[in-house]
């Protein structure tokens, strides 16, 4: 890996180190006492709050309307097939994208992806509040998708680059907290806008948001020291090589199916199963931001525990509850549910964050990072459409049994192949 290592010490520890050549400063490192620790890395404070603010604020904007764009197709005589094709737009554009993304931000910089993503997430809020037909809300999230593939997954690189070795789990799940918090936020302010207002309102609102995303990310975001791979893992596929990526890949995968199902048709169901207003909906939806906040805490855990009985037993209970919630009748019964499914998603991602930092440090950490975020658009991608489909033959509520049955063989694929990477690490010694 090859980073500056002048970026992770204290000016006072720069002075001692830069008076010592590289063999006394190795041998100080082997001797010194545990307590004398000034070489520890530390993470950049200020870095973190300025990328989770300009991340929270554009998420809000993308969850003020997404949870209600299917409920605004209907309006437009929109099909099932076309409510899936809606979401999966979104998250079909960054399989094409993210590959190539990663890579040129661990080459070029991630800053100027970062702002080019969120001024394109500015441009699509202005196209979508023009749409009048399904098929102008299909390309728009076409587009949408495109500024998405450049913004959260370098987001999540950049954090790789200033996260201290150890605290993976810890600095992922406040990432992920707030992340899930603006997702949270977003819908519960999009369904007083919508049902006050209008469809159109919550089109500007976005805008607004992710415009003032960019300008915090343009004037106080720098450009940090990046981890890049060394040249034989500097292939777009390379992380990949590693068994424990292809475990969490398969597990990230199947999840963002679940994860669509939820995007799509939860507002959808309650809706035309249980007569909901907006309003409500977005409180259902908004259940998201407390219960998300637990990731603080659970990627703590990840740091201590064991992090693939982490992955394995919430996503159980993601898919415990998933199946409970067609079952639901009424407000209170779909929150409580709802709020269920979050909170096992919230033991299991702070824990594949982790693992996926870990690797990002020998196959790139924005290689790996957009690995992870192209397995969550695959599913995101697939699922949606395939979901769109059950519904229209089968139902929405089989949308829910389907999606629960993919999470659950994408649980236990990424467990065998955790476990078997763990036996093999035990049995050389690791």
């Amino acid at each position: 890996m090859r980073e500056n290592p002048a970026a992770i010490f204290h000016p006072f520890e720069k002075c001692i180190i830069t008076h010592l050549d590289s063999r006394k400063l190795g041998l100080l490192l082997l001797y010194a006492p545990e307590g004398f620790r000034f070489w520890k890395i530390r993470m950049n404070k200020r870095a973190f709050i300025v990328l989770v603010g300009s991340m929270f604020i554009s998420m809000m904007g993308m969850g003020l309307v997404t949870p209600f764009l299917p409920i605004y197709a209907n309006t437009m005589g929109a099909s099932g097939t076309e409510v899936g094709l809606i979401q999966a737009a979104f998250s079909i554009t960054g399989i094409g994208t993210l590959l190539f993304v990663g890579r040129l931000s661990d080459r070029y910089g991630r800053k100027s992806f970062l702002s080019g993503g969120l001024t394109i997430l500015a441009i699509a809020s202005f196209g979508l509040l023009y749409a009048a037909r399904p098929l102008h809300l299909i390309l728009w999230r076409f587009f949408q998708g495109l500024g998405a593939s450049a913004h959260l997954p370098i987001a999540q690189a950049y954090l790789g680059d200033i996260t201290p070795k150890g605290s993976e789990g810890k600095w992922m799940g406040y990432f992920n907290a707030v992340l899930f918090a603006g997702l949270g936020a977003g819908p519960l302010l999009g369904g007083v806008i919508t049902d006050a207002f209008s469809m159109q309102a919550s089109f500007l609102v976005m805008a607004a948001l992710n415009i003032l995303g960019l300008i915090a990310t343009l004037i106080f975001l720098k450009e940090m020291p990046r981890k890049i791979a060394a040249r034989e893992h500097a292939s777009y596929l390379a992380p990949l090589k590693s068994r424990i990526m292809r475990g969490i890949f398969a597990y990230r995968m199947t999840a963002g199916l679940g994860t669509a199902s939820l995007m799509a048709f939860v507002p959808l169901f309650a809706d035309l199963k249980i007569g909901m207003s907006a309003s409500l909906i977005g409180i259902v939806l908004a259940a998201r931001t407390p219960a998300s906040i637990i990731q603080s805490y659970t990627g703590r855990l990840a740091d201590r525990w064991n992090r693939r009985r982490m992955v394995f037993w919430g996503g159980i209970a993601t898919v415990i509850s998933t199946i409970l919630l067609p079952l639901t009748g009424g407000f209170w019964t779909l929150l409580i549910v709802y709020i269920l499914i979050i909170l096992g998603q919230s033991f299991g991602i702070p824990a594949a964050n982790a693992y996926v930092v870990d690797e990002g440090r020998t196959y790139g950490m924005g290689a790996s990072m957009t690995m992870f975020m192209l397995a969550m658009q695959i599913g995101n991608g697939i699922g949606p459409v395939a979901l769109g489909g059950v519904s229209d033959r089968l139902g929405l509520n089989y949308v829910f049994y389907s999606a629960a049955v993919v999470m659950a063989l994408g649980i236990v694929l990424c467990d065998r192949i955790l476990r078997r990477c763990t036996v093999q690490m035990s049995g050389n010694g690791k």
